[in-house]
């Protein structure tokens, strides 16, 4: 059975273009290994930059975007599947119900919103999925830094910082995804 990557990102293209080329290199790399995308559904920025690079290579990708967004947020044509829910919260929950691993990309608060819901979801048992935080040209270098002090001011459980893994380019997060998800 396929499985699915729920990729987390911004709904913009950043000050990076060497992220967003990453980012068409992640859609393709995950389409051609053989696994689906699911992602937030709309067609700009990071998200729209894996969608249509994995669509343009035969791959299955998933939309899932919020009423409320698809005014404001144009949504990906050629999708495999899309659906349209009541809210935000009943987005990550349905992205996280299709999907066997995360792989989170650069973006702003819904991004985050999404790295802490599936990382504490994996810190309080309801689920054992891979987490990859692509850390592309630093950009998590300061978040990760302030989560070690929270673990050092004993406000975390050091232990949890190491539920996700920290990578820098597409060909590992693939090879840890092929390793993390065999059968």
């Amino acid at each position: 059975m396929k499985k699915n990557i729920c990729v987390f990102c911004g709904s913009r293209d950043g000050d990076n273009l060497d992220t967003i080329a990453k980012a068409n290199d992640l859609g393709r790399a995950l389409a051609n290994a053989g696994y689906g995308i699911v992602f937030g559904g709309g067609r700009l920025g990071l998200m729209g930059a894996v969608a249509r690079s994995a669509i343009e290579v035969g791959g299955s990708v998933t939309g899932i975007i919020p009423t409320g967004l698809t005014a404001r947020e144009p949504v990906q044509q050629e999708l495999s599947e899309l659906f349209v829910v009541d809210d935000i919260i009943e987005r990550k929950r349905l992205m996280m119900e299709k999907s066997d691993a995360f792989v989170v990309l650069p973006g702003g608060f819904g991004t985050l919103d999404e790295l802490f819901e599936v990382w504490t979801g994996m810190q309080i048992g309801s689920h054992t999925k891979p987490i990859i935080i692509a850390n592309w040209g630093g950009y998590y270098d300061k978040l990760l830094d302030f989560l070690k002090d929270a673990d050092k001011h004993g406000f975390l459980n050091g232990d949890h910082l190491n539920g996700a893994e920290i990578m820098n380019n597409v060909t590992d997060i693939i090879a840890l995804l092929n390793t993390s998800l065999k059968s």
